[in-house]
């Protein structure tokens, strides 16, 4: 494909050259007949046509070579794209995720996933407690990844390293799920060989762990970019598959048989049931081999299978019997669900010339088997001749019981459920339901079924003392982000072991999750969580549960033999949050990026965290220390507050009074001590109010007219407002209030030097005389240093950088775990930097006389002379 493109873009370019020359000389020619055309030589005219065709020709020849190879490739590997899309730039901030959705169909050849990001990490110098941290790309089958699950330790985590861009170890990410870290340049495909068809979700996380879902003020750390494109390629016709879809798969053509004791072949096991068999068959009845390649088969399984049976008999050597076959010689069968099969990488395998291939409870979905022949020893061919052609008859059963029943011998009891959608109290966990046995032996008006009348026995002549009752449930597809609860109880010790299993029934040795007792269960798989584990209940969660069909299998005694009178109730239940947050959080919902999956997860307060709030992060006591120094800290408005007052600046005695009152309520909101208003309203409130006292304190350290401070006050809550309704948490919002304080203050300076110098007027002899000039120049450089020295008291001007720099400090030092200390010191070093400004400013001084500026003053002491007295001094000489 490289070579081809590069074809191409040859090709467009020897045409846009062979254009931009052919404009060029016709240019040219243009200017020559301008001049004259008796002056111009035919000659060169000539072999400049004779160039341009020449070059037409070529890259027509060129352009035709690269179509046809184009065409024979497309008809050598049959695929076509079939979904490619684009997933624009986004942010992910520290602590956020992403979910992206792809849907693959079941004739898919491959999908190609390569994404950019602004991630710079070197791998080799990345520690492995530190990946927490990390920004990393997680990929699950079937329902979103949930990398996290682990509450303290995250060294169980699969996390691992792209290699030349291809992906490994893709079996069983339903129940696993692999992560890798974020790099900047991503690039991944994967083929019908490594995964089987269905939903894929591909998670990006900006750092994991039980403070990923911890409500936070402001979440520090840094943010990355990425965007991408996903595209699917598929095969252009259902029976060729591979990457290139150039591997002819045989579909099996099956009938239902009801006569289990009728003849069949002679290795094929002979079963007493009450169950049906599907025999399926190849379109040859006779499979043979003459070049040793290998055959594949597939079978669509669509209804629940106690068995898959594969044999092979009457196999015959260059049409020989069997009966002098060399006893080493191997057919192997190998059988994958979902993908195509290979010797290296498969479900399952046997050579099935000395047995046959059994699969108990197969998965529904597509089955792939692969026939091979291997070991063909010199024996062989020294018996049979060097040309060898080996011939057999393949046979395919699949046992499937009654609709109602399950088990070897089809004895066993199996219901299907019904759905009854719950009334959620919250609308941020809509479709949250429970399942009910579809049965007459139970009420269907409670969540909670007795377990005793369902159970399955063993009076069908069946000597087991065990038995199985199987629950099928359907999960919608959409509902991928719940969680499925199971829950047992009883007022006696419970007796029973529960086995769940994706697609299929589970077995003792096929299952995805289980919980036998309390040392034996699927505790420490990604997606299983176990609640209130005792002898009397067992409470446990799968979690973002795959859609589709899951059956759950209770192993227990026969009731006959069981001689507990207790009974226990049974509950099965789609939950959009697993506990309900443990009581420590609220759940909130959101969708993927496609829009079509739903997923849900906890917000959990200040005070836990994990993906069901049960981390504690901070204890209730430390939480309590942890709310006073929040709150109380904001005491320090106080001390500019009071200074403001002093000095009759009222405006900014206002503002610094009603920030430290609106920031002391909005941290008393946020540590859940008492929200006097809504959240949002005291989070705006205390970060308006706080950006307009940090800009005031700049204001006040100029003096110019109440107008003119009005009019810059009034510009300044306009700006403030807008930052602090759009993004109040960012962190470049301090540079911010910065730069507009800093702005206040000289156009203030402006305001109040163009009031006293409002023209300047120099004699003719400042313009002529260069000594004059220098002198009057360093005479007002001199008298504006005094004025600026004078102007400020400066070791209050030095404190107030200290405090400063204390605040910047701590605003830099903040982080989730000591967030509550460095935030509380930036209070107090903030409100103290603005104090200490505040008392820098001194009484203006004319340094051109040493006197102060008081002239309102002296006019209302002029004002306040008598007529007798101004008219007294009037007559003075």
């Amino acid at each position: 494909m490289t070579t081809l493109l590069t074809y191409k873009v040859n090709t467009n370019m020897i045409i846009l050259r062979t254009i931009k020359f052919l404009s060029q000389t016709t240019k040219n020619m243009a200017n020559i007949w301008i001049v004259g055309p008796s002056q111009m030589n035919i000659l060169p005219l000539f072999s400049t046509y004779m160039y341009i065709y020449i070059a037409i020709f070529l890259s027509l020849c060129y352009s035709a070579n690269a179509q046809l190879q184009d065409n024979n490739n497309s008809s050598k590997f049959n695929t076509f794209t079939v979904s490619s899309i684009t997933y624009a730039t986004t942010e992910l901030k520290p602590y956020d995720w992403r979910y992206i959705k792809v849907d693959i169909p079941p004739w898919f050849a491959s999908m190609s996933i390569a994404l950019e990001s602004d991630v710079d990490i070197d791998l080799k110098r990345v520690r492995m407690p530190l990946k927490s941290t990390l920004p990393m790309i997680c990929i699950r089958e079937g329902s979103p990844p949930l990398p996290d699950v682990y509450n303290t330790s995250l060294t169980e985590l699969d996390l691992g390293d792209f290699v030349n861009g291809s992906f490994g170890g893709a079996q069983n990410l339903q129940v696993t799920g692999k992560c890798y870290l974020m790099q900047r340049n991503i690039s991944l495909q994967l083929t019908n060989e490594q995964i089987s068809p269905g939903v894929w979700y591909f998670g990006l996380f900006n750092g994991i762990g039980p403070m990923r879902t911890q409500s936070k003020m402001i979440n520090r750390g840094s943010g990355y970019y990425f965007g991408g494109i996903v595209s699917v390629e598929g095969c252009t016709t259902s029976m060729m598959l591979g990457q290139f879809c150039n591997q002819t798969t045989e579909p099996l053509m099956c009938t239902r048989s009801y006569n289990l004791s009728g003849s069949g072949h002679n290795n094929r096991p002979r079963d007493q049931m009450a169950g049906n068999v599907i025999s399926c068959r190849s379109s040859d009845a006779v499979t043979c081999h003459e070049d040793a390649g290998p055959k594949i088969y597939s079978l669509n399984l669509l209804e629940m299978a106690e068995k898959l049976t594969v044999t092979a008999s009457d196999v015959q050597i260059n049409q020989t019997d069997s009966l002098n076959h060399p006893s080493n010689m191997t057919i192997m069968c190998y059988a994958r669900q979902g993908a195509l099969p290979s010797k290296v990488v498969h479900d399952y395998s046997r050579n099935i010339y000395a047995a046959p291939l059994v699969i108990e409870a197969p998965r529904l979905g597509f089955w792939y088997i692969l026939v091979d022949l291997v070991n063909l020893t010199d024996e062989v061919e020294r018996v049979q001749g060097n040309k060898i052609k080996i011939c057999y008859s393949l046979g395919f059963d699949v046992v499937q019981c009654p609709v109602d029943k399950a088990g070897s011998r089809c004895s066993w009891e199996r219901y299907d459920v019904q759905t009854v959608l719950k009334r959620s109290p919250s609308p941020s966990a809509p479709f949250e339901s429970f399942y009910l046995p579809i049965s007459n032996k139970v009420s269907p008006h409670s969540a909670n079924f007795p377990l005793e009348p369902l159970l399955s026995n063993g009076a069908s002549g069946i000597s087991d003392d065990i038995s199985w009752t199987y629950f099928l449930i359907d999960i919608p597809s959409g509902a991928a982000g719940g969680n499925i609860h199971v829950h047992l109880s009883s007022d006696a010790k419970l007796n029973y072991e529960i086995y769940a299993k994706f697609g299929g029934l589970p077995t003792l040795n096929s299952w995805d999750y289980f919980y036998a007792n309390r040392t034996s269960s699927s505790s420490g798989s990604m997606f299983f969580k176990l609640y209130d584990s005792s002898e009397k209940t067992l409470s446990f969660y799968i979690l973002y549960v795959r859609g589709g069909i899951w059956s759950f299998g209770l192993r227990h005694s026969n009731p006959s033999s069981n001689t507990s009178t207790s009974p226990t109730t049974m509950s099965i239940s789609l939950e959009r949050c697993p506990e309900k947050c443990s009581s420590h959080g609220s759940c909130q919902s959101d969708v993927d990026a496609s829009g079509l999956t739903l997923y849900s997860y906890c917000s959990c307060d200040r005070n836990h965290g994990g993906f069901d709030c049960s981390v504690e992060l901070v204890s209730h006591r430390a939480h309590v220390w942890q709310s006073i120094s929040l709150i109380a800290s904001n005491a320090a408005a106080v001390l500019p507050a009071y200074w403001a007052l002093r000095n009759k600046a009222f405006a900014e005695w206002v503002l610094f009074t009603s920030s430290g009152i609106s920031s002391a309520l909005y941290h008393a909101c946020d540590v859940g001590t008492w929200c006097a208003l809504t959240f949002h309203v005291l989070q705006f409130m205390d970060f308006w109010l706080s950006f307009m006292a940090v800009v005031s304190t700049f204001i006040y350290l100029t003096t110019i007219n109440e107008t003119s401070k009005r009019t810059i006050y009034t510009i300044i809550a306009i700006l403030t407002a807008l930052m602090a309704e759009t993004g109040p948490t960012r962190s470049s919002n301090i540079v911010l209030v910065l730069v507009i304080g800093v702005s206040a203050l000289l156009v203030g300076w402006l305001i109040e030097f163009s009031s006293h110098r409002r023209s300047f007027s120099f004699s003719s002899e400042f313009y002529l005389n260069w000594r004059i000039r220098w002198q009057s120049m360093k005479a007002w450089t001199v008298n504006l240093i005094k004025t600026i020295i004078k102007r400020f008291r400066w070791g209050f001007i030095l404190a107030g950088f200290v405090a400063l720099a204390m605040a910047a400090i701590s605003w830099t030092r903040e982080n989730s775990q000591t967030y509550w200390f460095w935030h509380s010191a930036w209070h107090v070093s903030i409100y103290t930097s603005s104090f200490l400004f505040l008392c820098s400013k001194a009484n203006i001084v004319n340094c051109e006389d040493g006197r102060q500026s008081e002239v309102n003053y002296q006019l209302a002491r002029q004002n306040s002379f008598t007529n007798g007295e101004q008219r007294v001094e009037d007559r003075q000489p």
